[in-house]
């Protein structure tokens, strides 16, 4: 680990990186050279008799025709240092004169503002802000603190952190090759405030201890047109620049035409190699887009709610009244702010309140009607329509809500809920009476018959029953086919068995005829026992015969304790469950937390969209920050101004007594 205050080989950059300038180090000149009579006196004050002279250090006496050779002794010997404490000596002489002066001007420790650069370009990163946020006004306020201090230029700070990106990235492809199982990527895209297309790339796999990893792997700019073409040339430069374009198992998209279009020639370019390749669409997006079409006809409805919670999470006595008007009618002790977002769960969160605390909304509403106005009064067919729609969307609510929970969202578990959604929407249609809402069930429909047609195939099939909770039992009845399961078992055997599958030789011979007492029916009965034990040495037949383990079961745990029982089928394991059903994390969908993500994606300009995003989520995945290759050690750096500052206030506390 580098002494972060040395920061070595920082100043080759052409912009000086980290070469303490004069004005960053705050020592202070050589003090002028004064006579000897006057540099003594000054520690000597006269004594109220006017007849002697006292030290300001100890109080000791001295005769007035004392000669200053003996004060200068004294103060040798007793106060050793006493030069360097001239500023208090005559912080107290001022005193005497005859007008205020103002209190000498304490001059600061020594500080390497090298030290301060570093932690500002680690805020910018965590904060994902350009350099360009080192404007005039941080400059000025820092000044104000300090008059020396001198921030990098923002070209430098760009290059410092395209280098801290260079480094970083070294140490993701070095944890890539010690990786020795196939791989599964996602894909998100996006458009940024100067119209620039972008891709990220993400890697997952799971470890031979079985904990899940995921890494982003590249944030890349599109050109345009923003085609599969484009797409598939970007992506399969990443793929190569990290070495794993063929360990590549799966690619989960955002579901759009171009995504499918690059995958699809990524899936070529892997079957020339005969490589295994499946290309998934992202379920959490599909689910978002079902949602959105159940909710588009009431939506005037409840951004008229959403008005209401807004003004009820800035009021306080709003809030407060409204909490006991809630108590009052025994609707429900409610904790306030809500989410108010645009996100599911705040949409969801619309549909909650009117359903449970109606009364409440109304009675605050009306007390507080020169906030409000009766605009916000909900009527009973609007009630009615929301309460419909709450009923409805429930299951919804918990499908997402155990998504956003999940460890693993494996393809089996995103299977299972997916087919319950389908299973709800169809319940809606032949029940519902409402012609609005049967029309919306239709559209969400559509949409999910959508999805089952891109994600149902052999693929899928393996890696929805390699889960334990899932297996045959539970993933939906138009997967459950013989013919994936016999490419299944064939897909085992070619590459995860050398031999095939094992068997052991039939050691049945006539000779069991021969033994004294054993009749037909038992030799049958022996022979087809011996066919049984050989069709359980196929671990897959095996596996899938053993009963399902709870939903709430961690997949991950139960393979960590049966590999042994299946060392080859948890090989296979290992690369299925690592295929992602969503193609973005579930949470920063459905709820708010997505909402900060998406300001960045969309605000960072090009120069840093790049290194920003990658050095952050780095950072958050557990990888060190470096510099060329030299560990930066923040909390060193934050310690050496923590005992900087404590060292500066020791001074200023003893030139203050």
């Amino acid at each position: 680990m580098m002494d972060v205050s040395l920061l070595p080989n920082v100043d080759s950059i052409e912009f000086g990186i980290g070469s303490s300038e004069k004005g960053n180090t705050l020592t202070t000149g050589k003090p002028r050279k004064k006579s000897m009579t006057s540099l003594y006196l000054k520690f000597f004050e006269t004594a109220p008799d006017g007849k002697s002279r006292r030290c300001k250090f100890c109080k000791q006496s001295y005769a007035m025709s004392t000669a200053t050779g003996n004060l200068g002794r004294h103060l040798n010997h007793h106060h050793p240092g006493y030069d360097r404490q001239s500023d208090t000596s005559e912080q107290v002489a001022g005193a005497i004169v005859p007008f205020k002066k103002p209190p000498t001007q304490v001059k600061p420790a020594t500080v390497d503002f090298d030290h301060l650069n570093w932690l500002l370009l680690k805020w910018l990163i965590e904060a994902s802000l350009p350099p360009s946020s080192l404007d005039e006004m941080l400059n000025r306020s820092f000044k104000f603190l300090n008059p020396l201090v001198k921030f990098w230029p923002k070209e430098k700070v760009q290059a410092v952190i395209l280098e801290v990106f260079r480094s970083m990235r070294e140490d993701i492809k070095a944890s890539l090759e010690q990786i020795n199982s196939k791989v599964s990527i996602t894909l998100d895209f996006w458009t940024s405030c100067e119209q620039l297309y972008y891709m990220c790339v993400k890697c997952h796999w799971i470890d031979e201890n079985w904990y899940p990893h995921k890494v982003l792997l590249d944030v890349c700019h599109i050109p345009y047109p923003f085609t599969g073409p484009e797409i598939f040339q970007v992506l399969i430069k990443v793929l190569k620049m990290y070495n794993i374009d063929n360990r590549v198992l799966s690619c989960t998209h955002d579901n759009s035409q171009h995504a499918v279009h690059a995958c699809r020639m990524l899936s070529e370019e892997l079957d020339a190699q005969k490589a295994p390749f499946c290309y998934i669409p992202c379920a959490a997006r599909t689910l978002n887009l079902i949602i959105e079409d159940g909710l588009r006809t009431p939506k005037p409805i409840l951004s008229k709610i959403r008005e209401f919670v807004i003004q009820l999470n800035s009021s306080a006595e709003i809030a407060q009244d409204f909490k006991q008007i809630a108590v009052t009618y025994q609707e429900g002790l409610w904790k306030l702010p809500l989410d108010a977002s645009a996100s599911w769960s705040g949409d969801y969160t619309m549909l909650d309140i009117v359903c449970k605390a109606s009364n409440s909304m109304d009675t605050a509403i009306r007390k507080h009607e020169e906030t409000f106005g009766s605009r916000h009064l909900l009527s009973s067919t609007e009630k009615s329509v929301i309460n419909l729609l709450h009923s409805y969307f429930e299951p919804f609510y918990k499908i997402t809500t155990n998504l956003c929970a999940s460890k693993v969202q494996s393809i089996g578990l995103v299977l299972f809920f997916m087919d319950h959604v389908f299973e709800v929407i169809g319940a809606c249609r032949d029940s519902c009476r409402n012609e609005w809402l049967k029309s919306a069930a239709d559209d969400m429909a559509t949409r999910t018959r959508s999805f089952n047609n891109h994600a149902y195939n052999s693929f899928t099939f393996m890696a929805a029953v390699l889960d334990p909770r899932i297996k045959r039992e539970l993933i939906p009845e138009s997967l459950n086919s013989e013919k994936n399961l016999e490419e299944a078992r064939d897909h085992f055997s070619r590459h995860y068995s050398p031999n095939q599958f094992p068997c052991i030789t039939n050691t049945y011979t006539g000779r069991d005829t021969e033994e004294v007492g054993v009749s037909f029916a038992e030799e049958i009965a022996r022979k087809r026992r011996r066919a049984s034990m050989i069709a359980a040495t196929d671990e897959l037949t095996q596996y899938l015969t053993e009963p399902l383990v709870p939903i709430a079961s961690d997949v991950l745990d139960w393979w960590r304790v049966n590999a042994t029982r299946y060392p080859r089928l948890s090989v296979m394991a290992r690369d299925y469950l690592a295929v992602q059903g969503t193609s973005v994390e579930p949470e920063e969908l459905f709820s708010s937390k997505g909402d900060d993500i998406r300001k960045q994606q969309f605000s960072l300009p090009h120069m840093s969209m790049q290194p920003l995003m990658c050095i952050k989520s780095w950072l958050h995945c557990g990888y060190k920050f470096k510099y060329r290759g030299s560990l930066i050690d923040f909390d060193k750096l934050t310690e050496a101004s923590v005992s900087a500052n404590e060292i500066a206030g020791t001074i200023v506390e003893k030139k203050q007594k």
